[in-house]
């Protein structure tokens, strides 16, 4: 039987588990190839705040190791963007010029961080919270440095907080909103938990919205500015 060639762009959890499903039910069917932006194979993204915190470490976190791939005859690079689709010729073109055919192909790249919008958003030590990469630059961060400003009162926004807290950092979240995870709690909720996590000495500043992240003489962001003027450093 010839297999006919899959390719898969992206290698989060949900192309893996669509994989995991395939070779369930059609194990003979595919030969298999998977292309990863990121170097390591696919992981829980949803345990990257107790990897921030401290709780766990990468070596937990990871789903699939590399073995698991080779186990299942599937062709593994990671590291690798893919940038072009030929669909006349039926391939993808990774950006360091690796080409691999295909019958079927599959799109499963997820989603990138929002970054508002503002001036300075570019600078270093600015890092929104999506990967792995991001999670290390954090820690390393709190190694090196004493303050921090969250922007966003939202989930991950809290549990990046609380994760630099616990590794030492002063910590403020800047919040849009009048009160902490306002499409999923209401006021009072709200402020208990506001009121539970400034028990934690997390700090809060709410109904506030920023204008521009401020670069120091390193280059590196320095500061934050509100609407109303505030600045934090």
């Amino acid at each position: 039987m010839n297999k006919k060639r899959l390719v898969m762009v992206g290698n989060g959890m949900a192309g893996v588990r669509t994989l995991e499903e395939l070779l369930k039910i059609a194990p003979e069917q595919y030969e298999i190839t998977v292309f990863g932006a990121e170097p390591h194979p696919n992981y829980n993204r949803i345990l990257l705040s107790p990897l921030l915190a401290g709780e766990m470490t990468l070596e937990q976190i990871i789903l699939n190791d590399r073995q698991w791939y080779a186990d299942h005859g599937i062709t593994l690079h990671l590291g690798k963007t893919v940038s072009t689709i030929d669909r006349v010729r039926r391939k993808v073109i990774a950006d360091d010029g690796l080409e691999a055919p295909y019958d079927r192909l599959l799109l499963a790249t997820g989603s990138r961080p929002f970054l508002l919008p503002v001036p300075g958003n570019d600078l270093p030590g600015v890092i929104s919270y999506r990967d792995i990469a991001d999670t290390e630059q954090m820690i390393d961060a709190a190694r090196r440095y004493r303050h921090a400003v969250g922007i966003g009162g939202g989930l991950l926004g809290l549990e990046a907080a609380n994760g630099l807290k616990l590794r030492g950092m002063d910590v403020t979240v800047v919040h849009l909103a009048d009160w902490l995870l306002e499409r999923q709690l209401d006021e009072t909720a709200g402020r208990m938990l506001q009121k539970s996590l400034e028990d934690r000495d997390l700090k809060f500043l709410l109904g506030k919205q920023t204008e521009q992240l401020i670069a120091g003489e390193s280059g590196r962001v320095a500061a934050i500015r509100l609407k109303d003027g505030l600045q934090l450093a």
